[in-house]
């Protein structure tokens, strides 16, 4: 499936997609129109329940791996939360990508992009491990830098941190991301 087609499937061309922190701001999302909820935090022990009560609401969970406690950073924890559900995966980690790719999940390659430098091990780094999608971070990085990521890559970009407003949403999404993420419950409107 093209990579366009499978972001579209988790969020929407423009969306804001909720990343959670807590149980609270999960139960809150919820009830938000995104289809998708990024989990920021959680263990292996509230998991299962997490991602039940997400079906429930038919919501997609995406799992921050680099922030889940309890489930080794390896193949076997990857496939444990293949098997329970889990639709999608974000981390920072390439080894990570390739074992989330191999188990069917969606990835996501969370990339800093900091400075020049930073720009190019980023392009090579997801040309190497190949991930569905990439979030760069900050969300405010300059519409130059999203067409070369987009030009070299031809991955659909995600965006977040460092998101206050709906004006600094709005100016993302007008720099060519595909959508937004945020942990700021009055964005996730």
């Amino acid at each position: 499936m093209e990579q366009k087609n499978i972001c579209d499937k988790l969020f929407s061309e423009g969306a804001i997609v909720p990343a959670v922190r807590t149980v609270d701001d999960f139960k809150f999302a919820l009830n938000i129109k995104s289809s998708s909820i990024i989990l920021l935090f959680g263990d292996i022990i509230i998991l299962p329940s997490i991602i039940q009560e997400a079906k429930k609401h038919n919501k997609r969970i995406l799992v921050h791996l680099d922030l889940l406690g309890g489930i080794g950073k390896d193949r076997s924890g990857i496939r444990y939360l293949a098997r329970i559900g889990v639709t999608g995966a974000i981390t920072t980690k390439p080894q990570l990508v390739k074992f989330a790719r191999e188990e069917g999940m969606i990835v996501i390659q969370r990339l800093f992009v900091m400075d020049s430098e930073a720009l190019k091990s980023g392009i090579n780094l997801l040309r190497n491990c190949r991930p569905d999608a990439v979030e760069i971070l900050p969300a405010s990085v300059p519409k130059s830098i999203i067409e070369e990521l987009v030009k070299e890559t031809n991955l659909p970009i995600l965006a977040g941190g460092l998101m206050h407003t709906m004006e600094d949403i709005e100016l993302a999404i007008q720099n060519g991301v595909h959508a937004v993420s945020t942990s700021k419950r009055e964005l996730w409107k």
